[in-house]
């Protein structure tokens, strides 16, 4: 039979055979479940990955569904909350009976959910950044969005190449926050770089000019803020009422047009590593991920609005999942879990991923692109 493409460009992979089922498996849908901040200080998060998972399981049900069955999408707002993320995921487990998990937004919920997931054993692709997600390597467990630890690597390169060596960090207080202070930490010496300020905030706070004045009373070359929420644009504010000029660092945890939105004109000049998708329409031709952002990004913005590499997470999650659905010819959750650890070569929108029982995201750091905002935009920096 000819090859089945789902509209999305990603699943030219799956073939037409994988769509007949027997008239019993036609009657069950797959069950996709997710839970995601959808509202609450990480919604900038939750928000895009919902509409991603929603739009494209709607896409593919109009085409006929999967394997001959509709996908069901069984989703709970976990306002990035472990305590609620670990509620509903049982939920998901025990009462909706899903077939695999794709969701929570946030690190600390999804490391609060882990050991569920592990007991249970079920497919779990998160969409949180901490390298601690899949680092050491967890059965049950994948993730789709780049490391800290690849965040903090990416940004002393660009500092290098800039001779920087003397920094100021400041961060957040959630789980991604605190993870990203620490792989920053640990790998500043191996860039040669002396971190010479060390700062952190809470979440609910609303001015850090007590700490940024402490750090401009240092000798730092360059301040990077490790955080997601509105943190970010605070801090990246404060920074410039203060007048400090040293270049500033933001971690992809802030990759939206949100995070622009809210620091304004003191966005300008800020640096940070993000996936292909927020330049898509920059990217050469050659470039092999250019053709599925682009598909991505205008089907995306033709029904929400502007894109955020938070729903480009998503999107590589479902279709990792559904792939390996495909492969597997079932929803038996050990052979689903067998054939998402096999992916290799998967174009998706946060990079090509070749995932192994010893890597359970894929991704090496080339698949980060350093950005530059600059008149209110994302620029590449060369």
């Amino acid at each position: 039979m000819a090859k089945q493409r789902f509209v999305s460009g990603l699943a030219a992979g799956l073939v037409g055979m994988a769509l007949v089922a027997a008239p019993l498996q036609a009657a069950e849908t797959i069950k996709v479940g997710t839970f995601l901040a959808v509202t609450g200080p990480a919604s900038f998060l939750g928000d895009p990955e919902l509409k991603t998972l929603q739009m494209y399981v709607d896409e593919i049900n109009a085409e006929g569904g999967l394997m001959g069955r509709q996908i069901e999408l069984v989703h709970y707002d976990s306002g990035a909350n472990p305590k609620k993320a670990v509620d509903f995921v049982k939920r998901l487990i025990q009462r909706d009976k899903v077939d695999v998990i794709v969701g929570g937004s946030a690190s600390g919920e999804t490391m609060a959910v882990t050991p569920q997931v592990e007991k249970a054993g079920i497919p779990f692709i998160s969409l949180a950044g901490s390298i601690k997600i899949v680092q050491p390597v967890k059965k049950w467990v994948f993730k789709t969005p780049h490391t800290d630890r690849m965040a903090a690597a990416k940004i002393y390169e660009d500092m290098n190449k800039r001779g920087i060596k003397k920094v100021a960090l400041i961060s957040g207080s959630g789980g991604f926050d605190k993870s990203g202070r620490a792989q920053s930490l640990d790998l500043a010496p191996e860039y040669g770089i002396t971190i010479v300020a060390d700062e952190t905030y809470g979440s609910k706070d609303t001015d850090m000019t007590a700490q940024l004045t402490k750090i401009r009373a240092t000798d730092a070359e360059a301040i990077l803020n490790f955080g997601f929420g509105t943190g970010p644009a605070i801090v990246t504010k404060n920074i410039r009422q203060l007048g400090i000029t040293v270049p500033v660092y933001q971690s992809h945890g802030v990759a939206s047009k949100k995070y622009i939105e809210l620091a304004g004109d003191a966005a300008n000049g800020v640096r940070l590593p993000a996936s292909a998708l927020l330049v898509a329409d920059k990217l050469p031709d050659s470039d092999p991920q250019k053709a599925v952002l682009m598909v991505y990004k205008t089907k995306y913005e033709a029904k929400h609005g502007s894109v955020s590499t938070f729903g480009g997470h998503a999107y590589d999650g479902l279709f990792i999942a559904l792939e390996a659905i495909v492969r597997a010819g079932s929803t038996d959750k050990a052979k689903v879990r067998a054939e998402i650890e096999k992916t290799r070569g998967f174009i998706g929108t946060g990079g090509v991923f070749n995932m192994s029982a010893e890597d359970h995201l894929g991704l090496d750091l080339g698949a980060f692109k350093m950005l530059e905002i600059k008149n209110g935009d994302w620029t590449l920096v060369n």
